[in-house]
């Protein structure tokens, strides 16, 4: 089968295709012929080497159709998402023609998925899984409340804006970019501010939550923004990976304010399983038009360098997704 791979660490070219063993699942596995895959960040940090875990083929999530399946658990033929579970990291990923991953990382994208593209499909399962996750159990957003997104215009921030207005929140949302506000506010956002270190200083409201995917360059500005009992929820890295300097709670944190942190790493584990997250409630918002969820940009196999570059440029503008033509 053909799969990219990391020939080395390094920029875009680093990436290169040949052809390797289709993987032969044991029990407790699913190979899944992959019909696209979503296009990460994390996928970047890999690539460069900055990841504590990678393996030869990456690719943390895809969706695509079960192939095998030696337990039972899927049936062969079944449309399905996968994300997570090792993939990428300690197993090889979803950057080729098939996937082997447990299956407690695989769930069945419903009968609506035939409404839908496997393009349109593959912007789903990672951002949506995430975001639905830090809004729903890690934030407890109600309908009604207020919520500050920062770093919006992520994927994950997309899809966060989706799920929140849907919900019926109220959300103001933040980027680095004023020329990305119309989109915020398409998307359903009250209203668009910039995206800067000190934000707390400039916007004096108070949040119900926060939830913050810039990462540690703004956490601890973010946690001065909620009121008493509100809550903040760090679930991304936009602004880097260097460790917050000198943080010091005691100081730094408002009083009665819950700090919380979620990475999808954890998906598929008892704790967190995926069968928590309505991804087939979700698969049947985007089908029935709820709010629009398309991949800001699809690539072919071959194309994944230019994916990596667009990505690395920061030109996406939402989720990327590379179709698998087989």
């Amino acid at each position: 089968m053909k799969a990219i791979l990391i020939g080395e660490f390094g920029g875009p070219d680093s990436l290169v295709i040949k052809d390797i063993p289709k993987p032969t699942p044991e029990p407790g596995q699913v190979v899944i012929k992959v019909k696209a895959f979503g296009v990460n960040h994390a996928e970047m940090h890999m690539r460069r080497g900055e990841w504590a875990e990678w393996m030869p083929v990456s690719g943390i999530e895809c969706v695509g159709i079960v192939a095998d399946c030696p337990g039972g658990e899927f049936a062969e033929g079944t449309p399905v998402a996968s994300l997570m579970g090792g993939l990428g990291r300690t197993v090889n990923g979803s950057y080729a023609s098939y996937t082997s991953v447990r299956a407690a990382n695989v769930v069945e994208l419903g009968p609506d998925a035939s409404r839908l593209g496997w393009h349109q499909l593959a912007a789903i399962p990672e951002s949506y899984a995430t975001a639905w996750t830090c809004l729903f159990r890690n934030l407890e957003l109600q309908r009604g409340q207020r919520l500050l997104i920062r770093g919006a215009t992520s994927a994950l921030g997309q899809a966060a804006l989706n799920l929140a207005v849907e919900g019926g929140t109220h959300v103001v949302a933040t980027s680095r970019n004023e020329s990305r506000f119309e989109l915020l506010k398409e998307r359903g956002a009250e209203r668009a501010v910039i995206e800067e270190p000190h934000l707390s200083e400039r916007l004096t409201e108070r949040f119900d939550a926060v939830l913050d995917l810039v990462g540690n360059t703004t956490i601890v500005d973010s946690l001065q923004m909620v009121r008493r009992n509100g809550r903040v929820c760090l679930a991304g890295f936009l602004g880097g990976l260097a460790p917050i300097q000198d943080f010091n709670p005691l100081l730094q944190m408002a009083s009665g304010v819950h700090f919380s942190f979620f990475g999808s790493f954890v998906f598929g584990t008892p704790e967190f399983p995926l069968a928590d997250v309505p991804l087939q409630k979700i698969v049947k918002m985007v089908a029935d038009g709820k709010f629009k969820a398309e991949p800001s940009r699809v690539f072919q196999f071959e194309e994944i360098r230019e994916a990596h570059r667009v990505m690395e440029a920061n030109e996406a503008n939402g989720k990327m997704v590379v179709v698998v033509d087989q």
